[in-house]
């Protein structure tokens, strides 16, 4: 070992710190930024992180090349910023143009907000593979430098797992850092500045070549920072027309004059005064009043609202006489909005209590029982995290989750959700997965059409209207529908006494608007219906278990990109004894912290702080396995292969829900010990294979292009559900074991 008081050596120990520091904090940056700006990247799984992880590996495997490819950095950065934002200027000054995500009029996955523009269910628009494919090549680019400088550092430093250690004590600094960023919701001029600052600082070469690097870094946060601000957004619809916030979660547009909020560009939602506006938001309430006990009408009315945003839900809820609403919403920046420019003020109600967490946590840990239960327009446009294909809210469609739900309810207490929920087998999926919840009783369906009129019959292709869908433990609601005609009710005046069943119209004056009557939809439940969502397989908005085209499309071109760069940067002196082993351990590393995400999600809610303290967690045990390795001097591996293949098994059938009924001590222990065990035994087995590589850098790109494998196949997820996703982890370690034994006998 060299003297680590060596001044070489120490400097190198600190810049492989930082350069670790630097990689995770700016791939957090840009999976952030680039999904808040290019049009619906946010819904394509893992562009930005295994764009940053092959950039990384073909980095890694250039170490030992002359290019300091750390000058091009910032150039790189600043093409794919103007990129972002040309697309963003062209997208929203020219209507004609179109993005197809796997095509949103018969799509086999719905994503919000993708289909508003098509005016002809048979035009075609730009294949968002062609965006994902041109990004994720720019990301590449933009991380090669910096993955170089990790290489020749990990060259400078002969003790490998030192060297790894200081790795990851630098990636604990990047979440740790990049948390601070968001916990203080700084904008995304900070992000740039530390990331191509660190850039700038390890620019090598001649003073015209470091000015060269310094003056695409200034342009880039430069620009970065005006898009930011929201001033890129002033040359499109003038000053003062839109303000630009950073959330934790999206990137948000408030317009002050029209009350509108949209989120990485896509319209959310806007406040209203709810007593001028259009009747959806009293529905539910107005339904509820009218089959109400009148022994039960002088008890406290609770309502929960879920997805609470901004607060037009929750005006209604109080509108509707609730004497305590416990408002939900994830996103403390919307929420901020709602409490201070709501017409309303629904916020200030000494009624009303807000609670900024996940929904589906929320419905875990409340104790309490409500009259209403209102799932409210909930549609997050945002991932759960760059790990897997989940979006905030899936977890909040599962069997399981309306089990919650049934809990929190009173025995007469009413269940409701609504959205545009654009395809009628999604209506048929809720609609059997609310009646095998309510105990057989058949839900009541509404649809609205755009002329506000009921839909008497919702196929497996209904282009989905506003839909509403209320679940009890009894046939009441049904059953006055059946009994007493249509449920009637006027645009403008919904606090008219005639509101309520019958079975002709109201009379109204000459001149008024007419009434309008609600009759329940027919659901026709198709194939589609039947595959139920659950915790273990929560894609409601998934029509089969099967890999969508668009997606397989752009998995081939993201794996045909990273297969040839890895080719083309791979030394020829190395590419015959390509270390396969850390190539597997790397894909299988990746499928075991993608379960792991996703099994404490649901445990402890999907918030940005759950995710950052796993990923914090997930380098906490590696590094506890680093340090056994140094200790300990591990020789025989089989063991530990052992080990982990069957704590992966025990992970498949040991799911999530086992321990939810447990007290908290033994929930955090309990799936603490289920989740980082395998993470602790795959940790010693790299750090074992990592020691005794004979070149560092090229060993370290093998297991990153590995993550880029396991990442593609986090796709698989949709087919096979994330508990047996493992299986695939199982048969990337028995390979590992199979080339480790490979090569040890050669």
């Amino acid at each position: 070992m060299a003297d680590p008081k060596n001044p070489g050596v120490r400097r190198s120990y600190q810049e492989l710190f930082l350069i670790s520091f630097l990689l995770l904090f700016f791939e957090l940056a840009c999976i952030r930024w680039f999904g808040s700006y290019v049009i619906f990247l946010t819904f394509f799984t893992n562009v930005v992180l295994l764009g940053s992880f092959v950039g990384m590996s073909v980095g890694c495997l250039a170490a030992s090349r002359r290019t300091n490819f750390i000058n091009w950095t910032p150039l790189v950065c600043l093409i794919a910023v103007v990129s972002a934002l040309g697309i963003i200027y062209l997208y929203q000054t020219d209507h004609s143009i179109t993005v197809d995500i796997g095509h949103q009029y018969s799509p086999d996955r719905v994503y919000f907000g993708t289909s508003w523009r098509h005016t002809d269910p048979n035009t075609s628009g730009i294949p968002i593979e062609l965006i994902a494919g041109y990004f994720f090549l720019l990301v590449v680019l933009m991380f090669v430098g910096l993955g170089q400088v990790l290489g020749r550092r990990f060259d400078a430093i002969p003790n490998r797992i030192l060297a790894y250690s200081t790795n990851l004590l630098g990636s604990l600094a990047g979440i740790v850092g990049f948390g601070v960023v968001s916990y203080r919701w700084l904008s995304p001029f900070w992000w740039f500045l530390i990331g191509l600052g660190g850039c700038c600082y390890f620019a090598r070469g001649s003073l015209k070549t470091r000015l060269f690097t310094w003056g695409f870094a200034l342009n880039t946060f430069i620009l970065v920072g005006i898009a930011g601000l929201g001033l890129f957004n002033q040359l499109l619809e003038g000053p003062g027309k839109r303000e630009v916030h950073w959330s934790p979660y999206y990137r948000i547009d408030y317009r002050p004059k029209s009350l509108d909020i949209s989120v990485n560009g896509i319209g959310h939602q806007g406040m209203k005064k709810i007593a001028t506006h259009k009747g959806d938001y009293f529905i539910p309430h107005l339904l509820s009043q009218a089959i109400q006990d009148s022994a039960k009408s002088q008890e406290p009315f609770e309502v929960l609202v879920i997805g609470a945003g901004s607060g037009n839900d929750v005006a209604a809820a109080l509108w509707g006489g609730a004497d305590r609403v416990d408002a939900v919403e994830i996103d403390p920046i919307i929420h901020r909005l709602g409490r201070r420019h709501h017409p309303d003020k629904p916020f200030d109600d000494k009624r009303v209590h807000v609670h900024v967490n996940d929904g589906r946590n929320f419905l875990k840990q409340t104790d309490r029982k409500y009259d209403m239960v209102i799932y409210a327009l909930v549609d997050s446009l945002i991932l759960h995290s760059g790990y897997s294909s989940l979006r905030l809210e899936n977890f909040l469609f599962t069997q399981e989750a309306f089990e919650d739900v049934r809990h929190c309810l009173k025995d007469d207490g009413m269940f409701v959700m609504y959205n545009y929920y654009r395809q009628g087998w999604v209506a048929g999926r809720l609609t059997r997965m609310a009646r095998e919840t309510f105990g057989g009783h058949e839900p009541v369906v509404l649809q609205l059409n755009e002329a506000g009129e009921s839909v008497l019959e919702i196929k497996e292709n209904t282009k989905g209207g506003f839909t509403m869908l209320f679940a009890r433990n009894d046939n009441k609601l049904s059953d006055a529908f059946k009994n007493q005609g249509l449920f009637w009710i006027h645009p403008r005046d919904f606090k008219n006494p005639l509101t309520g069943f019958g079975a002709t119209a109201p009379a109204a004056a000459e001149g008024q608007i007419r009434w309008q009557g609600l009759r329940p939809a027919k659901v026709i439940e198709s194939e589609s219906a039947k595959q139920v969502p659950r915790d273990s397989w929560p894609f409601l908005y998934t029509r089969e278990k099967k890999i969508p085209a668009f997606t397989r499309n752009g998995m081939l071109i993201m794996g045909g990109i990273a297969a040839l760069l890895v080719i083309l940067f791979t030394p020829k002196r190395a590419a015959a004894r390509f270390h396969w082993t850390l190539f597997f351990l790397g894909a299988g590393f990746m499928l075991l912290e993608t379960k792991s995400v996703v099994h404490l999600a649901l445990l402890f809610g999907s918030t940005w702080k759950v995710n950052s303290i796993v990923f914090f967690a997930i380098l906490v045990m590696t590094l506890a396995a680093n340090l056994f390795v140094l200790r300990f001097h591990p020789k025989r591996l089989a063991p530990w292969y052992i080990a982990l293949i069957a704590s992966l098994i025990l992970n498949i059938f040991i799911g999530p829900e086992v321990f939810l009924g447990m007290t908290n001590a033994f929930k955090y222990i309990g799936s603490g010990l289920v989740v980082f065990i395998p993470i602790f035994f795959a940790g010693i087995i790299f750090a074992s294979g990592f020691r005794d590589a004979e070149h560092p850098d090229q060993a370290f790109g093998a297991n990153i292009a590995g993550i880029v494998l396991g990442g593609l196949a986090e796709n698989f997820s949709v087919v096979l559900g994330f508990k047996h996703l493992l299986w695939i982890a199982v048969a990337f370690y028995l390979f590992a074991r199979l080339f480790q034994r490979r090569t040890a006998s050669v």
